[in-house]
């Protein structure tokens, strides 16, 4: 990777499924020599995906390259995913990729790296989301040779991924231990059943403004004559 290459402090290469198709592989197909800072070449045939990272242009948990589709057959449309260690699978369906109102683009291919030889590979935490042109940018509408089929591939590993600050603490909030442990250790800070706004008499209303909750003095009657709080 090209130290020289980055962006400033703050800025991530993260183009939309769009953008892919319409500003790096639509420009690459057309003319060959086309290079973008961030958009590395390379393939995938050759090269494992935990090397991928240091073989490419930028990026920190995903990587982008330009390949060269390589064909299994020289007469076939079969694509040859092996590598020396594994494979790459395709899972899932295709996904439609649509400039402004509803023009198909392209299609986004998710696949997974396997370990080992088919039938008896070994799933792996490395994806690849890849990116050819469909529809209107589609190779037959395009003068340049077939069997020159350009795509950008994505790269990144699962096991990097981690959720931010604010999911995990919401993810946290909902775990029933963190409640245990407040109510343990801070019981004030939830008020008693007889001061719940849900449980309430309809006929007696009390503005909350006009009293100290706290004051020792203050009596909510029994428990079957409850309150309803105005904040």
């Amino acid at each position: 990777m090209d130290d020289s290459l980055h962006l400033l402090p703050g800025f991530r290469f993260h183009p939309t499924d769009e953008e892919i198709i319409t500003h790096y592989l639509l420009e690459k197909v057309i003319d060959q020599s086309f290079k973008s800072i961030a958009i590395g070449e390379g393939s995938f045939n050759e090269c494992e995906p935990w090397d991928l990272p240091g073989k490419a242009n930028m990026g920190e948990k995903e990587w982008y390259f330009f390949c060269k589709r390589d064909r299994k057959y020289p007469t076939g449309m079969r694509t040859n995913r092996a590598t020396s260690s594994g494979y790459w699978k395709a899972t899932g369906k295709d996904k439609e990729i649509f400039k402004g109102k509803g023009v198909l683009v392209g299609m986004k291919k998710t696949l997974v790296f396997y370990s080992g030889r088919a039938p008896r590979g070994m799933k792996t935490k490395w994806v690849m989301h890849e990116y050819r042109l469909e529809g209107k940018y589609q190779y037959n509408n395009l003068s340049t040779p077939h069997q020159d089929e350009w795509v950008v591939c994505k790269v990144y590993n699962k096991k990097d991924t981690k959720i931010s600050t604010g999911q995990q603490e919401v993810a946290e909030r909902m775990n029933s231990s963190f409640v245990d442990d407040l109510l343990v250790d801070n019981p004030d800070q939830l008020p008693p059943l007889t001061n719940s706004p849900f449980f309430y008499n309809s006929r007696d209303i009390v503005d909350y403004n006009s009293f100290d909750l706290h004051s020792p003095s203050l009596d909510f009657g029994p428990l079957d004559h409850r309150l309803t709080l105005i904040f």
